[in-house]
């Protein structure tokens, strides 16, 4: 470690988050390398170190010959302040060298509020933020992650963006630049040899222009980028990497436990959802090998807990059989066994006695609105009754924790769908009553309420978003009613998802009030602690622009978006029928039941009734 790194850490909170040394991290010979990747996550290690899709690409790379992915993490606060003063550049965990000097600068980006400390985290590297003031092949500045779908607000700063599941395309991009470096290629005719791969959207290779209403007017492509862009995914699960020997955290995290990844894609198709959109089709992991990897994974890691995750882990069809074989392993190795994002709908008095094993840690279910109708509209399809006897089931197996999601500003929301948040905690109380097999412990019922956010590739995409004294109106209506003193109830800051909203949908003119916001102090904006909605505020005055008119305008069904160019697989067709049955109040039956013809089984070589 370098000496000033040293002399700096005393100085900070939590200095382990920068010192690197972890158990399982990979160190190589540089002399043995020739590519270098730092792979960087803008926002704390805490939170980077938790996210399973870094730690399966850091594992794909790193099985590459010739190529070293080392980690980089965004700094808090003080840290950069420290580095600043003390001339550090912002440096990789495993060889403390500068990512300056390295071949290609990768960032993952599930979240759009992580957009400034991307720019932040170059600035601190000594690097040009913008593509264009980079006009060497290296350093080579790509990002991927869910927030990627819509890049457009960063057109201007990064150089390629990888689309989809990344465990083929990304050993793709490396090899294309590999080449690229033996041969000498200029930047340019690497960036237009990589948009003929599968996957990758250059941005650099495209023209907009804009209505005089401030629509888009025209996508065109350039030096033979296709028009459209569609994500990449892995075919096979069972053929995808699964990082059962993965770095073992110095210190505490987020997610704290081993990761065990069932399936990809949702079969459910809740239509605000962006991850249940994008993630599309549904792919599961066969039985046999997730009890290879699990007990693999902790046998290496040492972790006790274990959490079998997907976006929605109850709908794994050989869940229970899966807990039956983990049991005895479980039980040997005092091994705690979780599974979040459950159903109200299945969860089955079976799947409750095999989580009683492990200590009770409570339930979360999400039923996002407060009626039926609003459930209905949204497609959640799930019912008030699916929930409570889920919670009866609960309670009478010796539960007495209970949290509960919501949404606020769906389209077509009501007063009376907000106050029926209320009405659904009281119903659960009155449950609880019913069915507790020990009263005297009481029980801890939480309602959280997030805010409607209006995502790409989403049947909501053409939605606005409430503006932020009708969002505050409704949580002050809501918190009112809820009067049950066992109800606690948490509901999310507004102007970070009023910005949310606006970088989820904005175009690459946004690029210019990015720019304006960073200069000004914008970096780690997902945290509430840097977050200024008057300096974005300031930012977009500054720059000639609304921000209303991105979050809160609803679009036209012939618009062009911003992300026009780029395809989940999902068609748009099926994507505004899905809009029209909202407002119908018609529900669209879960995949499993019959294919919808959402276009996405095409990917995987399948059938569609598009």
């Amino acid at each position: 470690m370098d000496k000033k790194i040293e002399r700096i850490l005393p100085r900070v909170q939590k200095p382990a988050r920068y010192v690197g040394g972890e158990y399982n991290a990979v160190m190589k010979d540089k002399t043995q390398v020739d590519t270098r990747v730092a792979f960087c996550f803008p926002d704390t290690y805490e939170i980077g170190m938790s996210n399973l899709g870094m730690r399966i690409l850091y594992g794909v790379m790193n099985n590459m010959d010739g190529v070293w992915c080392e980690r980089c993490f965004a700094p808090w606060g003080d840290m950069e302040e420290e580095m600043r003063k003390a001339n550090i550049p912002l440096y990789a965990l495993e060889s403390f060298d500068p990512i300056r000097d390295f071949d290609i600068i990768a960032f993952s980006v599930g979240y759009e509020m992580a957009f400034p400390a991307i720019l932040n985290m170059l600035d601190l590297a000594g690097l040009p933020i913008r593509s264009e003031d980079r006009p060497s092949l290296t350093p080579l500045v790509i990002a991927g992650g869910t927030a990627m779908y819509n890049s457009e607000p960063m057109a201007d700063f990064i150089d390629l963006i990888s689309l989809g599941e990344g465990e083929e395309v990304t050993v793709e991009i490396l090899s294309l630049y590999r080449k690229a470096k033996r041969e000498g290629w200029d930047k340019h005719r690497f960036l237009c040899e990589a948009s003929h791969l599968d996957g990758v959207y250059v941005p650099s290779l495209y023209d907009v222009s804009y209505n005089e209403d401030g629509t888009v007017k025209a996508i065109t492509p350039k030096d033979g980028a296709p028009a459209k862009v569609t994500k990449r995914i892995m075919r096979n699960m069972d053929e995808a990497y699964y990082p059962s020997k993965t770095i073992v955290p110095s210190t505490e995290i987020v997610q704290d436990r081993t990761s065990l990844e069932l399936f990809r894609g949702c079969i459910r198709g809740c239509r605000f959802c962006q991850a249940g959109y994008v993630y599309r089709p549904v792919r599961n992991r066969s039985k046999d090998l997730l009890v290879q990897y699990a007990k693999e994974a902790i046998e290496d890691s040492g972790y006790q807990d274990m959490t079998l995750s997907s976006l929605s882990t109850s709908d794994y069809p050989q869940l229970v059989e899966l807990c039956d074989e983990l049991e005895p392993f479980c039980e040997q190795k005092h091994l705690n066994l979780s599974l979040p994002s459950l159903r109200a709908d299945n969860f089955s008095m079976a799947l409750m006695e095999r989580l009683q094993k492990g200590r009770k840690t409570g339930l979360t279910f999400a039923p996002e609105a407060g009626t039926q109708r609003l459930r209905d509209a949204i497609n959640k399809n799930v019912t008030e009754e699916d929930l409570l006897a889920s919670c009866r089931r609960a309670f009478a197996g010796g539960y007495n924790a209970v949290k509960l999601y919501f949404m606020l500003g769906l389209p077509t929301e009501t007063d009376e769908d907000v106050l029926g948040i209320a009405d659904v905690a009281a119903h659960v109380m009155h449950a609880w009553r019913e069915s507790a097999v020990n009263k005297n412990r009481g029980v801890r019922i939480t309602v959280s309420t997030s805010w409607f956010v209006p995502k790409p590739h989403t049947a909501f995409q053409w939605e606005p978003q409430i503006s932020i004294e009708e969002y505050e109106r409704r949580v002050k209506l809501l918190r009112e009613a809820m009067t049950t003193k066992t109800v606690t109830y948490n509901w999310h800051p507004s102007p970070t998802s009023f910005m949310e909203a606006v970088l989820a949908v904005g175009d690459r003119r946004l690029c210019k009030v990015m720019e304006t916001a960073f200069r000004k102090g914008a970096k780690l904006d997902a945290w509430e602690d840097y977050f200024s909605l008057d300096r974005w505020m300031e930012s977009f005055e500054e720059c000639g622009l609304d921000p209303h008119f991105y979050a809160n305008r609803k679009r036209a069904k012939d618009e062009i978006m911003p992300w026009s160019m780029i395809s989940s697989g999902v068609t748009e067709s099926y994507l505004w029928r899905e809009h029209e049955k909202a407002f119908e109040g018609v529900t669209t039956p879960d995949c499993r039941t019959h294919c919808n013809g959402c276009g996405a089984n095409l990917l995987v070589g399948g059938k569609c009734d598009v």
